[in-house]
């Protein structure tokens, strides 16, 4: 029997990364040199929506991007990647969204100038209905605007959509939003502003509990290279990280988000699509760069991990 084609709307980000790889991170007042600098896609948003189409989902996107240069590269590589970009507006008065990454030893900081990501409305998401219907899951993170995310999983409700919110960069959300909400998948940082420091004081299952008890949705929370713990149908568990040579962390929480949607849009239940979200994390953990470092299912089904 063939395999159902998960249908993803991504309602989201869409930068351009400006990455420096150097030995050390400077702090204020200090110069140092770099050993690398590219210009890789990325954005939150787009980083989700490449990586779901990738992994064989029939992907399409609502964002906005500049009028700039950065923007007409940022619109091919969707295309080329197979993204369905008729919602991604240009508002020609504005930059592309642009991320400034700094990395050393793997780990990396980030900076994230808005741009036209500022100019993604609900107007805009209301004007995009059309991709919701029949469509199986939205995803959507918070580098758009509050409102507009609010209205979006609004709308995918109102079309029968599973809705996975994955709450970065962190912010306080509204109560309000959590009915309409499926499935939180926070990392540590996130479920503690969540939780209002709640995170940093207990252990993983009263963060669970407490985020729980907080969204009143499935729980899913990314811990790095100590796995992931979740709390899913009423019942807790966690799950290891496949162990690999960490190179560059940029959109690895992004990569799993967009598997997690995948495999659960085929109609696999959350707490086994765990299992292929972290094989893809740890393939794109092991690679450099945003979209770059973001592998196909066939890499995905022959990795084996340890």
């Amino acid at each position: 029997m063939q395999k159902k084609t998960a249908k993803i709307v991504v309602v989201g980000s869409i930068n351009m990364d400006l990455v420096v790889k150097s030995e050390h991170i400077p702090i204020a007042g200090e110069t140092v040199t770099g050993q690398e600098f590219v210009m890789i896609p990325g954005g939150k948003g787009a980083n989700q929506a490449v990586a779901a189409a990738r992994l064989g989902a029939q992907v399409e996107m609502v964002g906005c991007v500049g009028g700039d240069s950065f923007g007409k590269q940022m619109l091919e590589q969707l295309s080329n990647e197979g993204v369905g970009t008729s919602y991604v507006i240009t508002e020609s008065q504005q930059t592309t969204g642009v991320a400034l990454i700094q990395v050393q030893d793997g780990e990396n900081r980030i900076t994230v100038v808005p741009g036209a990501n500022a100019s993604v409305t609900p107007e805009h998401v209301e004007n995009a209905r059309e991709v919701f219907k029949g469509a199986d899951i939205l995803l959507v993170q918070l580098e758009i605007p509050q409102e507009t995310v609010m209205r979006a999983v609004q709308l995918a409700k109102r079309h029968g959509l599973k809705v996975i919110l994955n709450p970065a960069p962190a912010a306080d959300l509204p109560a309000e939003i959590w009915p309409f909400v499926d499935l939180v998948t926070p990392n540590e940082t996130e479920a503690a502003i969540l939780t209002a420091g709640q995170a940093i004081t207990s252990d993983q299952s009263d963060i669970l509990n407490e985020l729980r008890s907080l969204t009143k949705t499935d729980v899913i929370i990314t811990q790095g290279e100590k796995g992931v713990s979740y709390h899913i149908n009423g019942s807790s568990g966690s799950f290891p990280a496949y162990r690999v040579h960490v190179m560059d962390t940029t959109a690895a929480g992004d990569s799993f988000n967009a598997a997690l949607a995948v495999w659960h849009g085929e109609g696999l239940p959350l707490e086994q699509s765990i299992e292929f979200a972290a094989k893809v994390g740890a393939l794109t953990v092991s690679r450099f760069g945003a979209q770059t470092s973001l592998p196909t299912r066939q890499e995905v089904e022959l990795f084996e991990g340890t």
